[in-house]
């Protein structure tokens, strides 16, 4: 339950611009596609820490390390609510992306010393219900805060949030000792598998696809659904609500293997996409699109990293860090691409772009065998 709280912080703190895009973009007096790099720059960084994290670590206690990225969240957050320009936001996001990059690269391993190997899927469903919580609440509480408030009171609020996450985490949390210390020998001999890497690309053209809709949502149902801030919130809230759908569902059927299953985020989440493309117009039908996209966007997280357990069960903390630099490289494309093609183009090439690169994680995956380990 610590884990997935800090999930549901991470979660909120990362894509929490995403529903004060606008506000945001005005009053540091920057385009709304610039503004979208907030999103973009903890990307980056996840990535860097991702990559780095096992090695930087070193021995030390994977505790501890968790208990110092909390910390490190809590510093992020004042950094981007007290923002005076635009660069101290950047600044403040970088630092968050360290975070995200350390606790995604970490989660998934510790899970594992955590609970057996039969209830590992359901232990990554509980964590990733944070996910959920974090979908359901942060974007539609923060739109409608930031309305009455100001979107730097936002962010406030969630300081007091991660001091008593870091608490919990002191008093809930196992000692968990670093086992072995190879990194960055663990990440390439991972790197030489073609199943591993097959399944990596999958996954980052999986999430590349979400997030390059999900970043500019805010803009496409304020531009093209037309809806105002009430409609908004509800319409986030119901997206973010049917994420809970995904995870008790998640952690209810994913058992044994799940190639089966790979496709199924890209598959669905594209044809949503692509569907909003035609009906974006009408306020209804657009919800409806969104709930069936929230349930599958917190079940594809659980598909992906029971896949990681099942198929790098050797090399964790590796496989978790490759698994989220990929992811956190997606979300980082996708926001930047996302942010030309709006500034430059229109949302509706924002939305072309995501249904894109579903297909091609469709076509990779197939079946779903070529991503299983040689028993």
């Amino acid at each position: 339950m610590s884990m997935a709280l800090c999930v549901a912080l991470l979660i909120a703190s990362e894509f929490m611009p995403v529903s004060l895009l606008t506000p945001m973009a005005e009053g540091l007096g920057a385009s709304v596609g610039h503004t979208g790099q907030a999103v973009s720059i903890s990307g980056l960084f996840a990535v860097i820490a991702s990559l780095g994290v096992s090695t930087v670590a070193g021995r030390l206690n994977r505790k501890w390390v968790l208990v110092g990225l909390t910390g490190l969240m809590g510093v992020s957050l004042v950094l981007v609510a007290a923002a005076p320009n635009f660069e101290v936001l950047m600044i403040g996001r970088a630092v968050l992306g360290l975070c995200i990059g350390g606790f995604w690269a970490l989660a998934t391993s510790v899970i594992m010393r955590l609970a057996p190997v039969s209830d590992i899927p359901r232990a990554l469903a509980l964590m990733y219900g944070g996910q959920a919580i974090a979908a359901a609440f942060a974007a539609p509480i923060g739109s409608y805060l930031g309305e009455l408030f100001g979107w730097r009171s936002v962010f406030w609020a969630l300081t007091p949030l991660v001091a008593a996450n870091l608490v919990w985490h002191l008093v809930a949390l196992p000692s968990l000792p670093a086992r072995g210390h190879r990194g960055i020998s663990d990440m390439l001999d991972l790197l030489r598998r073609r199943y591993f890497l097959t399944g990596l690309i999958a996954s980052m053209l999986s999430w590349g696809s979400a997030f390059t809709l999900f970043t500019y949502l805010r803009p496409f149902l304020e531009q093209v659904t037309g809806v105002g801030v009430s409609s908004l919130s509800i319409l986030l809230l119901a997206l973010g609500c049917a994420g809970f759908v995904g995870t008790w569902a998640s952690g209810r059927f994913i058992t044994g293997d799940v190639s089966r299953l790979l496709r199924l985020p890209a598959l669905i989440m594209g044809l949503v996409t692509a569907g909003l493309l035609v009906v974006g117009a009408w306020p209804i039908a657009v919800g409806l699109l969104l709930v069936i996209w929230g349930a599958m966007n917190t079940a594809m997280s659980v598909i992906w990293m029971t896949w990681m357990s099942q198929n790098a069960d050797d090399a964790p903390e590796a496989a978790g860090g490759l698994m989220v630099a990929a992811v956190q490289a997606s979300i980082l494309l996708g926001a930047v691409i996302g942010g030309l093609l709006l500034d430059h183009l229109s949302i509706s090439a924002v939305l072309i772009a995501s249904v894109a690169l579903a297909a091609m994680a469709v076509l990779i995956v197939r079946d779903g065998h070529a991503l299983l380990k040689p028993r």
